[in-house]
């Protein structure tokens, strides 16, 4: 069901903007992907979209460096950064060149936004280490990619760490260190490989890494760090005086304090420094123009898709990132499975909140590419085939549940080493009605976030939704609102997280006075939005309560009772034959 009342902001009403002298000042938002790098350059004055540039990495599989034996390994080249950095900008501005008041003059700011955790090892000069000739095909020098799960050892160790000494270190990210995360990758890494550790004189995250390269700030003891980062991967935190101590990291391994930077993490709001000319001279852009400090694509994507205080905004791909700001004139509790909760991660003077799913859009591509029949085609088809089929069947008519694990689980129970599951299938079974489940089961991860949220305080009053399946995917989203029970907006942009990115840079170069006033200006919403319906979302809350009940036994930690499965299956049968009753003409369910 569709609400198709007016959203968002427009041009006409952009009362905020009006003293600015904005009306021939760009920005160019650089959003570094899982598989691609993108440029995106935008008007400030009302957030048009000039032109866009990509480049797709060229290394390893769809970019990603991967090891046959052991899955667990994903590993980025910093080659690819650079190169993609320097030729999306300039396909951006070549085709920008097309419109007939852009000049690349008139651009006054860079900001940037990455995946994360996506730490690089570097030299004293802050180089990557994968650059140097001697290691440019060492995985273990090159960028070590938000999914590389080989720490998920060295992250459990960090968590007990913390525990047993009564450290505060956890509880701002959900009291469970992730295997994803900054701190896990060094110790890993200074354990594996200490020859490669003896030539590191640092590590920066890639949000970190390419502002510090566009200025020739690079020092890894002295370059520019964001605190989105700094705050939802490295356990930093004002309230324990920043990062964790030299002591609480050399007894996990000694030597692995040296990695711990001095420099004081700020938001994306401020400036890293000035494009430097001879970085400059290769974009083609003028040098000294304003570099925002960087931060993560789903925190920017936030920013960029309009987020304020009780709007979650989804950015939903591969995996999902859930992000909410909330104002800082109350204390928060601290919320277990968390990844953070971050003062000005997201928006200055809030708290910025983290969560997401390790795997949404993988789910659905792992089943179209590995079990999906031959008559539904290709992936592009087998997907837009098997959402049409799925679309036609109501909710628990098949009689299944999927939980959405086949990645891990990064929110609520921080776990890699959980795996998926489906339960209900027959001899019957059809395709559409696993892809359907599948769906489903991403669906009540994410209403279990919402909860997580709810169950501490935090409202969640609005969600934004944006990312590739929210643009491409009705029938997604529709499940998604009838699930949560909760309309479904959409970013009114396709690129949400370098539009953030572009809307920081705005700001640290002095276009809009506050985060607040280029988001009313730049940002806004489809006119379109899903809307529940009733009667699924009731059929929805009992196929939930079945979710739960598999959530809190296979994602048990040992601490509580384990929760009695015994009626899951014979409940998953009811719901089928009531769902079929329904749909029969006579009212009488099928066998």
């Amino acid at each position: 069901m569709y609400d198709t009342r007016p959203r968002g902001r427009s041009a006409s009403t952009l009362g905020c903007c009006a003293t600015l002298d904005t009306r021939h000042q760009f920005t160019i938002g650089i959003d570094y992907g899982t598989s691609s790098v993108r440029a995106l350059v935008v008007d400030i004055a009302d957030g048009r979209e000039v032109a866009c540039g990509e480049y797709a990495y060229r290394e390893g599989e769809q970019g990603v460096v991967v090891d046959a034996g052991d899955p667990n390994i994903a590993r980025q080249h910093p080659r690819d950064y650079i190169d993609g950095l320097i030729a999306s900008v300039r396909n951006a501005l070549s085709a920008a060149a097309r419109d007939p008041i852009f000049t690349p003059a008139a651009v006054v700011g860079i900001g940037v936004d990455s995946t994360g955790s996506t730490p690089i090892p570097v030299d004293e000069a802050g180089e990557a280490l994968a650059l140097k000739e001697e290691f440019a095909r060492d995985p273990d020098a090159m960028a070590w990619l938000w999914k590389d799960h080989t720490a998920h050892a060295e992250a459990e160790e960090i968590t007990t760490h913390a525990t047993e000494r009564g450290e505060p270190f956890l509880a701002k990210c959900g009291g469970v260190y992730s295997s994803e995360w900054y701190w896990a990758k060094l110790l890993r890494y200074l354990r594996k490989r200490p020859d490669l550790a003896a030539r590191t004189a640092g590590w920066v995250e890639l949000c970190d890494f390419v502002p510090a390269w566009l200025t020739d700030r690079t020092d890894p003891s002295s370059c520019p760090r964001g605190v989105c980062a700094a705050g939802h991967k490295a356990m930093y935190h004002p309230s324990w005086g920043g990062l964790p101590a030299d002591d609480f990291l050399d007894n996990l391994e000694p030597g692995l304090s040296r990695f711990r930077y001095t420099t004081n993490p700020v938001p994306s709001d401020h400036k890293a420094g000035g494009l430097a000319p001879a970085i400059a001279d290769r974009l083609g852009l003028t040098p000294g123009i304003a570099v925002a400090v960087g931060a993560f694509d789903a925190h920017m994507g936030a920013v960029g898709a309009g987020a304020g205080p009780g709007t979650l905004v989804k950015i939903m791909g591969t995996s999902t990132c859930d992000c909410l700001a909330t104002p800082m004139d109350r204390e928060l509790p601290d919320i277990p499975g968390l990844c953070g909760i971050v003062p000005e991660s997201i928006l200055p003077g809030a708290y910025g909140l983290e969560a997401g799913q390790s795997a949404v859009g993988d789910i659905f591509n792992w089943f179209v590419s590995h079990l999906t029949p031959a008559e539904y085609g290709g992936t592009d088809a087998a997907h837009q085939k098997l959402s049409e089929a799925a679309a036609e069947l109501s909710p628990g008519e098949s009689g299944l549940v999927a939980l959405d694990w086949n990645n891990g689980n990064r929110t609520v129970l921080v776990d890699p080493l959980l795996t998926g599951l489906l339960v209900g299938q027959t001899l019957q079974t059809t395709a559409a009605e696993v892809y359907r489940a599948l769906v489903e089961g991403t669906a009540f991860g994410a209403l279990t976030i919402i909860n997580r949220f709810e169950d501490y305080g935090v409202v969640v009053s609005d969600v934004i939704n944006c990312g590739g399946i929210a643009e491409k995917n009705p029938f997604v989203m529709q499940i998604y609102a009838d699930v949560c029970d909760r309309p479904m907006r959409i970013s009114r942009s396709a690129q949400t997280c370098a539009l953030g990115a572009a809307v920081f840079a705005s700001v640290a170069a002095g276009g809009h006075p506050s985060v607040e006033a280029a988001q009313a200006a730049m940002t806004g919403t489809k006119a379109s939005v899903y809307v529940p319906d009733a009667g699924r979302a009731a059929t929805y809350r009992e196929l939930f309560r079945i979710y739960s009940q598999l959530h809190d036994a296979f994602g048990s930690t040992g601490d509580k009772p384990r929760t009695d499965l015994g009626t899951v299956m014979k409940d998953l049968i009811a719901v089928r034959q009531q769902a079929r009753a329904a749909r029969s003409p006579n009212g009488a369910a099928d066998a």
